[in-house]
């Protein structure tokens, strides 16, 4: 089995999909990535059983033939490497692979084609479509408040809801909720997902800028994603979502507008001083000024900062984690934020004081206790 390919079309395919490698010591052959030959089109593949990635691409052959090679190296080598073709030749009967790229020659050893897992099929599917920029978005906005708590797996991933006439995205960790949606996307059929962190993390770096369309296909187990040549499959988590709706509070009689990037900046200096373990800080709302401050007793630290803002409602005092606040700010886009609020103990939302057409986004907060500050 021989064939050549160009060292920069090879090395970007490779690192487009090696996120879905494993270093696994139970089964050293995930640490490989699948080539397969066939009618001069070049399949690679990489999965850790639970996400899978495939790419393609044409090359010169004139034979067919799959083995396993290891990721590692491959890349390593590649990078090293000026822009030129390189050759490779396999031994079928004892897996040799050796590279041949301008003078050099390097060999390693391959592994058994059939010893590596099979990549899920299409199988029973709905299928529903949207732009790469809608997809990025999403994922940007959401998966920062996923939760890591493996006790809870359900909120260890983003829960898509598919509707007739819109599709949302919401996550959660029990402290921070984020439900973002989208009025220009549409399904045939309502229903809903629950995708992996890792599985959004590797769409994420590997979704193209422009507007080339995703195409996604589900079933009961898996999502299948495709766009352009690359293929990401990933198994659901088959679990019951909590009911994040009954934590979102209706009524907010407490409104707070105030310039986001001010905010923002003036939170990431006040929470240097606050308590490393509990980044708590205050806002006092009185009037049209905001009073931001921390301390840290441990340490006789303290900040004081005062904000321009409007505000509809009682004055009041809350406190809340200033890290998931900056989180928050971070990623919304609106010049300015609203953060609702009913009373000191209930939960805060943030949302942009301006929406955007066919996006709506609302971010959750629950407060800390003052007494602790």
């Amino acid at each position: 089995m021989r064939f050549i390919v160009s060292t920069s079309i090879l090395l970007k395919q490779l690192q487009a999909i090696s996120g879905a490698s494993s270093s696994s010591t139970v089964l050293p052959i995930l640490e490989n990535f699948l080539f397969e030959i066939k009618d001069n089109l070049l399949t690679i593949s990489a999965t850790d059983l639970q996400t899978s990635m495939v790419t393609s691409l044409q090359i010169e052959a004139k034979e067919e033939g799959k083995v396993a090679m290891p990721s590692k190296i491959l890349i390593e080598t590649l990078k090293t490497l000026p822009d030129q073709p390189v050759a490779f030749s396999v031994d079928t009967s004892t897996l040799a692979i050796e590279i041949s790229a301008g003078d050099g020659k390097y060999k390693l050893s391959g592994e058994n084609a059939d010893d590596f897992p099979k990549i899920p099929v299409v199988d029973n599917v709905s299928t529903v479509s949207l732009g790469a920029s809608i997809l990025s978005e999403a994922i940007n906005k959401t998966i920062f408040a996923v939760s890591n708590d493996e006790l809870r797996p359900a909120m260890s991933g983003v829960l898509v809801q598919l509707a007739e006439q819109s599709i949302t995205f919401v996550s959660t960790d029990a402290h921070k909720l984020v439900r973002y949606r989208r009025t220009d996307v549409s399904s045939d059929k309502p229903t809903s997902l629950i995708l992996p962190k890792k599985a959004l993390t590797l769409l994420k770096s590997s979704l193209p800028s422009d507007e080339t369309v995703v195409s996604i296909e589900y079933n009961n187990t898996n999502a299948f994603f495709q766009f352009g040549n690359i293929h990401l499959i990933c198994r659901l988590i088959d679990e019951r979502y909590p009911d994040y709706e009954a934590v979102i509070p209706q009524v907010n009689p407490n409104k707070l507008t105030v310039d986001r990037l001010l905010f923002l900046n003036t939170l990431r200096r006040v929470v240097i001083f606050a308590n490393k373990t509990t980044h708590q800080v205050r806002l006092k709302i009185s009037g049209s000024e905001l009073h931001i401050s921390a301390e840290d007793l441990d340490f006789s630290n303290e900040a004081h900062e005062r904000l321009s803002c409007q505000f509809e409602g009682q004055d009041m005092e809350i406190g809340f984690n200033a890290k998931f606040l900056v989180e928050m700010l971070n990623n919304l886009s609106a010049s300015e934020v609203v953060i609702e609020m009913s009373t000191p103990n209930r939960a805060g939302l943030l949302i942009p004081a301006i929406k955007e057409d066919n996006e709506d986004i609302l971010m959750l907060v629950m407060p800390v206790m003052l007494n602790n500050i």
